[in-house]
């Protein structure tokens, strides 16, 4: 799902590596390899676990955990457990930085976090600081690879990438005219501009709305929005003021398609906005568990361990677990330097959104979207023919 909010900036960083071999009952792989270093290989995790995105932290966690139980299960990596450290960013940059420096101070070799990319980019120097290398499994924002930082890994497909998907799409359902909103943090932002450029560039009418998040009445916006007369609105924002949007653009009569971003595929989207409102709500999102044939082995352990569905971002912090422990392993330890080498030396490790293969820019070679739609209170895959 779109991860992602914006702000400033401020110092310092760390080492440690990332690639992992494999997962008991996972989607592949079995974990090994020679480490030099003694004691446990620790990751840390900024996730939130507070504020309006507070629900996809423990998804990330608890995807996180998963791995990690399957990694330790088999030894961990060359004998060494791993270890899961994790701190919380309230998706708010100086929550987020105070949140990296204490997983500094913890001592944790690899990162595996971020999900608003707003709050995960004043963290990106305090972890370059001290060669500490970032697997990012949610944050997808393009100022987060603008950085051009070495120890800096997306594994979550970009913001260019997700607006080639929404533009593609929009351009099969011959919308005329579209409105695109967006909250002005940094993943919205980026999604956005780049999803107005490439319907521009088709002819498409595009305006923009900008609403302020964390507020509780977008009436006045949406009434703007309207008076361009959309056959579509795209949504970029994430699922706490998306509810709202969609609740009180239905409210007002709109009866045109709604598509969302990443950042809003969540369960709690259908439930702000009713279940009504959100019924036939389109969205771009990156493969998740329940719409990937194969993954219900995975599907049955998550349940089985942690009593609940797996929701957003919760594979993809699997995934990250997975290449930081194959990382360590092909760097034989927890050196900073060596991990960060051996992550940008990938090439095919197996992960939910296939075969790992970075571009130079430590971004997927493929983005991996798709389209979703809500039918009987839930995200699902929608018919390629929509």
């Amino acid at each position: 799902m779109m991860r992602h909010r914006s702000s400033r900036w401020t110092a310092v960083l760390v080492a440690a590596g990332l690639i992992l071999s494999g997962c008991g009952n996972g989607l592949l792989g079995d974990p090994g390899g020679a480490a030099s270093d003694d004691g446990p290989i620790r990751l840390g995790m900024l996730a939130p676990r507070t504020g309006s995105e507070a629900a996809i932290g423990p998804y990330m966690q608890n995807g996180a955990q998963l791995a990690i139980d399957e990694i330790n299960a088999k030894g961990g990596v060359d004998g060494r457990m791993l270890e899961l450290v994790v701190e919380d960013d309230a998706c708010d940059p100086k929550t987020a930085v105070a949140g990296a420096n204490k997983l500094i101070a913890a001592g944790v070799h690899v990162s595996v976090g971020g999900y608003c990319s707003g709050a995960t980019l004043p963290t990106l120097p305090v972890f370059h600081r001290v060669k500490i290398p970032m697997i990012i499994p949610a944050a997808n924002s393009y100022e987060l690879v603008e950085q051009k930082l070495d120890n800096v890994f997306l594994i979550n497909g970009t913001g260019d990438q997700q607006a080639a998907a929404a533009a593609t799409w929009i351009g099969k359902q011959r919308a005329a005219s579209v409105v695109v909103m967006h909250d002005n943090t940094s993943a919205p932002r980026d999604m956005a501009v780049r999803t107005q450029s490439r319907l521009a560039s088709t002819g498409v009418k595009v305006a923009v709305e900008i609403v302020t998040p964390k507020e509780s009445d977008y009436s006045a916006n949406v009434a703007v929005a309207l008076r361009a007369k959309p056959d579509l609105i795209y949504w970029t924002g994430y699922f706490q003021e998306g509810g709202l949007i969609i609740r009180q653009l239905r409210h007002a009569g709109y009866r045109g398609a709604i598509m969302v971003g990443d950042g809003a595929v969540s369960a709690k989207l259908v439930e702000i906005a009713g279940a009504t409102e959100a019924a036939g709500v389109f969205a771009t999102m990156t493969q998740t568990p329940d719409t990937l044939p194969g993954a219900q082995g995975w599907l049955s352990a998550y349940k089985t361990k942690f009593g609940q569905e797996p929701g957003p971002y919760s594979n993809q912090s699997y995934d990250a677990v997975r290449l930081a422990a194959e990382a360590v392993r092909a760097a034989g330890g927890t050196d900073g330097a060596k991990v960060i080498a051996a992550l940008a030396k990938v090439d095919g490790f197996p992960m939910f959104s296939g075969p790992l293969r970075f571009t130079p820019e430590h971004t997927l070679s493929s983005g991996g979207f798709q389209i979703l739609v809500v039918k009987d209170g839930r995200f699902t895959l929608a018919d390629p023919l929509t």
